[in-house]
C-alpha cells in the first residue's frame, strides 16, 4: 500500500485505501466514486472507492448541512471529492472485510466533480454474471470492478518485477522497431503499407527475432525486452492478434546457462508477484519431447496430477485375440491408455462421450476397460482377451485399485503420435472436469530436444518445428550436412528429420509458456537451414540479408527465449483466457467493441497509399 502522502494532488491528502485506526482526529481530503450510498434521512453513508480501495464517508446534515444538500441526488459511480476527520467506527459496526474498516471519514464538505449514468452493470456487485460483449464494450467501467482492477495491478508488479530481476542480472533494456521487414515466422504478418515508397509495406513484428540477434552481434550480451507483438492468426483462449511477450537473448551461452537463468528468473519473479503460490517442484524437472509425449500425450504437460499414459502393446502378449489391437501392432503402431481413479462404475453415456471425444481429436475410436478391485475386468472387448492378456492390462496399470466401485482404463490404438496426442488431450479434459488439479499450485517444468525439422507433404519439404533460427544439438550437425539439396530428392526419410534441435519451452500447468533456443551462429550453417526448407539463397537473402550479413562480422554463440506476458499473468491469476489480464482485449473475431475496430479508412486515406479495395466475389 502506498505511503501517506505520496500519491497526494491538489484535490487528496490520502487515497481511499489507505487510512487506518492510527489515522484517527486527522484531517483528510480525499477523492473518487461513490461505490454504494446510504441515504438515513439526516445521516447518508458514502463507500468511496479509488484504485487503492474503499473506505466510508458519512455526511451528518446536523453537522455539515452543505455537504449534506450536495449529495441528495448523488448516485453510484458519480465522482466526488470530500474533506473531513477520520473517526473510530463505533464498537460493533467495524467491517472486518475492509482494510479501512475500523474507521470513517466524517466529511464536513462534499462537492461533486462528475456524474454518470447509469452503468450498463453494477460496478459494486463483482459476482453478477455479465455478458462478454457488454464488458468488453464498457472496458473502462469492466477495469472499474475489483477483480479485474487487481488482475491488471498484478500483471504491474509482475511486470516491475521482470524488470528489476533482469537489471539485478546485467541485462540492457533495448526496444526494437514495431515497423520491420515482412518475414515467415509461422503466422501471417499484419501488414503497414508505405505512403513515402508506394507499392511498399512494413510488417508489424511477430517478435523480435531477427533484432534480438543482431544486437548480440553488436556486443549487448544480455537484452531483455517488454515486446509488443503482432500475429494475424485465429484466436483462442491463450491467444490475441496483439500481445506482450517478455523477451530475452544471451550470448556466449549454451542451452543449460540459457535455461538456467530464465529458470532462476521465472522463480524470483514469480515469488515476488505470488508469494502466496507454492510452487510444485524445485528445481523444475525436465523432459525431453519425446518423454512427454510417452507419458503425457503433451509436449506442455500438466504436472500436478497424474494419469500419466500407458503403454498397453508393451504388456500385451504378442497375439492378444482383439483383432484392433494385433493389427495396428503389426503395422507399428502404439497401444496407450489412461487409467482414471474410481471411475470403473463409468455409465454407458459417459462412455459415449468419451468414445466422441477421442474421434473428434482423431482417432478411429477408443476402448475402456474397468477395473475392479479383485482383479477382474469388466470391458465389451474382455471376451477377446485371453487370462495373459487380462493380467498383462492388470499389471500395466499398476495393479491395484483403492476405489470401490474400481478404475477405468480408456485405450486408443493407432500412429505413434496420434495415439499419445489423443489421450493426452482426454488426460487434460478429464483432470479438469474431476477437478483433480490443485489450482493454487504452480506446475513449471521444461520441455526440449524438440525434432529440428518436421515434414510438410503437400510442399515435399522440410519445415522449423519452432523457428528457423534454432541450432541442432551438436552431434546432429551431420545430419543437416547429408540432406540432400536437390528439392526433387528430398523425401520425409531424410537425415534431416532425425535432428534434434537445442529448443526448450517452459511450461506452466499445461500452458507453454515461453519457448527459445540456442541460434545458429554461423551463417553458412543457416543458410544450409533454410535450403532444407526450401528457400533458395537468394530467397534467404532477401527476407533475412542483414542477419545473414551480420554473421560475417563474428557472431558470438547466442540463445534466448521468449514469454508471453499475458499467459504468465493469467496463470498466476488462476484464469484461462488471457483477456482477463489484458486492459482493452479483443474479441474473439478479432474485432474491439469499444472503439469499432477494425473500421474501414476514408477514401482520401487509401488514395495516399495508392491503393483502392477490390470488392470481393460473393
Amino acid at each position: 500500500m502506498a505511503e501517506k502522502g505520496l500519491l497526494a494532488t491538489g484535490l487528496r491528502s490520502d487515497v481511499c485505501g489507505a487510512l487506518r485506526a492510527s489515522d484517527a482526529e486527522r484531517r483528510v481530503r480525499l477523492a473518487g466514486w461513490i461505490h454504494r450510498r446510504r441515504d438515513h434521512g439526516s445521516l447518508v453513508f458514502i463507500d468511496l472507492r479509488d484504485r487503492y480501495g474503499i473506505v466510508q464517508v458519512v455526511v451528518d446534515a446536523a453537522t455539515a448541512p452543505e455537504a449534506h444538500a450536495a449529495l441528495v441526488d448523488a448516485r453510484i459511480e458519480w465522482v466526488i471529492a470530500v474533506e473531513g476527520v477520520v473517526t473510530p467506527r463505533r464498537a460493533g459496526t467495524e467491517n472486518e472485510k475492509l482494510p479501512t474498516g475500523a474507521i470513517e471519514v466524517s466529511a464536513d464538505s462534499v462537492r461533486i466533480l462528475s456524474q454518470s449514468k447509469t452503468p450498463p452493470f453494477y460496478i459494486n456487485e463483482t459476482d453478477s454474471p455479465i455478458d462478454e460483449s457488454v464488458r468488453l464494450k464498457h472496458r473502462y467501467l469492466d477495469l472499474r470492478r475489483e477483480p479485474l482492477r487487481d488482475r491488471l495491478l498484478m500483471r504491474s508488479a509482475m511486470v516491475q518485477a521482470i524488470r528489476e530481476v533482469h537489471h539485478e542480472h546485467g541485462f540492457v533494456e533495448v526496444e526494437t522497431p514495431i515497423l520491420i521487414k515482412s518475414t515467415p515466422e509461422g503466422a501471417r504478418d499484419f501488414i503497414v503499407p508505405s505512403r513515402l515508397q508506394p507499392g511498399s509495406v512494413y510488417a508489424l513484428p511477430q517478435s523480435p527475432q531477427q533484432m534480438k540477434q543482431l544486437l548480440m552481434v553488436a556486443g549487448f550480451d544480455r537484452y531483455f525486452q517488454i515486446a509488443r507483438c503482432f500475429r494475424d492468426e485465429d484466436l483462442r483462449g491463450d491467444r490475441q492478434p496483439e500481445f506482450t511477450q517478455l523477451d530475452l537473448e544471451m550470448s556466449f551461452v549454451d542451452e543449460s546457462s540459457v535455461r538456467g537463468f530464465v529458470e532462476q528468473m521465472v522463480i524470483e519473479v514469480t515469488k515476488r508477484t505470488r508469494p502466496d503460490r507454492p510452487m510444485q517442484q524445485l528445481p523444475f524437472p525436465v523432459f525431453t519431447y519425446e518423454e512427454a509425449l510417452e507419458r503425457y500425450g503433451s509436449d506442455k504437460p500438466d504436472l500436478r496430477y497424474g494419469m500419466e499414459l500407458i503403454d498397453l502393446g508393451a504388456a500385451l502378449p504378442a497375439a492378444t485375440g482383439f483383432k484392433v489391437f494385433d493389427d495396428v501392432r503389426a503395422s507399428g503402431g502404439r497401444i496407450r491408455a489412461i487409467r482414471v481413479p474410481g471411475k470403473g462404475g463409468v455409465a454407458r453415456s459417459e462412455i459415449d462421450d468419451l468414445t466422441e471425444r477421442a474421434k473428434r481429436h482423431g482417432a478411429s475410436g477408443l476402448v475402456w476397460i474397468a477395473l475392479q478391485p479383485d482383479g477382474e475386468i469388466k470391458s465389451p472387448i474382455a471376451k477377446f482377451l485371453s487370462p495373459e492378456s487380462v493380467a498383462a492390462i492388470w499389471s500395466a496399470s499398476g495393479g491395484k485399485s483403492t476405489a470401490p466401485e474400481g478404475d477405468l482404463i480408456l485405450a486408443v490404438a493407432g500412429e505413434r503420435v496420434l495415439s499419445a496426442e489423443v489421450l493426452g488431450r482426454l488426460r487434460v479434459e478429464i483432470a479438469l472436469e474431476a477437478n483433480m488439479a490443485d489450482p493454487e499450485i504452480l506446475a513449471f517444468c521444461w520441455v526440449h530436444r524438440f525434432p529440428m525439422y518436421q515434414w510438410e507433404a503437400e510442399s515435399s519439404r522440410w519445415d522449423a518445428t519452432h523457428n528457423p533460427f534454432s541450432a541442432p544439438v551438436p552431434e546432429h550437425l551431420d545430419l543437416l550436412a547429408t540432406t540432400s539439396g536437390d528439392l526433387s530428392k528430398r523425401s520425409a526419410g531424410d537425415p534431416a528429420g532425425g535432428a534434434l534441435a537445442q529448443q526448450y519451452d517452459v511450461v506452466l500447468n499445461g500452458w507453454e509458456l515461453g519457448g527459445g533456443s540456442v541460434r545458429i551462429h554461423d551463417r553458412a550453417l543457416l543458410e544450409r537451414s533454410f535450403a532444407l526448407m526450401g528457400h533458395s539463397l537468394d530467397d534467404a537473402r532477401a527476407k533475412f540479408g542483414a542477419l545473414l550479413d551480420a554473421f560475417e562480422y563474428g557472431a558470438p554463440p547466442h540463445g534466448g527465449i521468449a514469454i508471453g506476458v499475458e499467459r504468465w499473468a493469467a496463470l498466476l491469476a488462476n484464469q484461462v483466457n488471457i483477456r482477463e489480464v489484458m486492459a482493452f482485449p479483443k474479441t474473439q473475431s478479432g474485432s474491439d467493441l469499444m472503439l469499432e475496430a477494425p473500421s474501414e479508412p476514408d477514401a482520401k486515406q487509401w488514395s495516399d497509399l495508392g491503393l483502392a479495395v477490390k470488392p470481393q466475389k460473393s
